[in-house]
């Protein structure tokens, strides 16, 4: 769910609040465990998935009026942001109407060093993102090779993201943060829900969630160690699979959108069916 390009001002440093920290032991592999096959350069190699989240909150200013206005507008105007949605927002556009843009940046920076994660998130590509709500899913089949980290910018809606595969739910609030490993499945539902149900982001309601999201390569030392992702888990799988894709006990499989639950897929990642794994 999420991607990218910040600027050269002078960052401030800002404090933050610790919310919560999973860092589980990783488990040796076996084929009861899910495996990611990404690209690394040109040849497919792979990996365990990690079970580990990290997460925490930043302090972090009220946004701009001038900035939310703009975005209600967009929102409304120009984009189809159905209930479940995950779309670009424009990201050149905004920093224009955002005069301390670089304030979040550097919160996020800040507190991704504390993880022993170092190197400012300035020098690395960022987009802007908006969901109203977002449905499970899971994102190794185009970032297998990736970490996401999340700032959330928007207000306390009610609204978790949740881990379904981890039993965790982490409350969205202005300044969550999160990292994770894009082959997790996960989603943003309703908070006291266990399921993604359209009918609680009703279209006359405001439960858009507005975020920024890096990408951190999972093959770097420190981001491997930090979500405890081993490498090579299946070194006879990147002969026989040609694209990115996850696989359990074996087989490919996908995220049912409402349960979060894995399920079979075929060679393309569709589901066979409408069992869960």
């Amino acid at each position: 769910m999420w991607l990218k390009q910040p600027s050269g001002a002078r960052c401030i440093p800002v404090p933050f609040i610790p919310l919560t920290m999973r860092r589980n032991a990783p488990q040796p592999h076996t084929s009861n465990h899910l495996t990611s096959y990404f690209w690394s350069g040109d040849a497919i190699r792979s990996r365990c998935v990690s079970d580990v989240v990290l997460s925490g909150t930043v302090d972090v200013p009220e946004l701009p009026t001038r900035l939310l206005a703009d975005w209600t507008r967009e929102l409304s105007l120009r984009m189809t942001l159905g209930a479940g949605d995950v779309d670009v927002m424009p990201l050149a556009r905004a920093r224009a109407r955002w005069p301390n843009y670089s304030h979040y940046v550097q919160a996020a920076s800040d507190w991704t060093g504390t993880l022993g994660l170092p190197g400012s998130l300035a020098s690395k590509d960022v987009a802007l993102m908006a969901c109203r709500g977002a449905r499970y899913h899971h994102d190794g089949e185009q970032y297998g090779g990736a970490a996401f980290c999340n700032l959330f910018l928007s207000e306390d809606k009610g609204q978790d993201v949740h881990f379904p595969g981890l039993d965790l739910r982490i409350p969205l609030t202005r300044g969550t943060v999160l990292i994770f490993d894009t082959c997790q499945p996960h989603g943003v539902i309703q908070r006291g829900s266990h399921v993604f149900d359209a009918g609680d982001f009703p279209v006359d309601q405001d439960g858009t969630q507005v975020f920024l999201t890096w990408e951190l390569p999972i093959e770097d030392p420190d981001v491997a160690r930090a979500l405890h992702v081993a490498f090579d888990v299946d070194p006879s799988g990147p002969t026989t699979v040609n694209d990115e894709q996850v696989r359990r006990n074996g087989d490919r499989v996908e995220v049912c959108p409402e349960s979060g639950q894995w399920r079979c897929a075929d060679a393309s990642g569709h589901a066979l069916n409408d069992g869960v794994r």
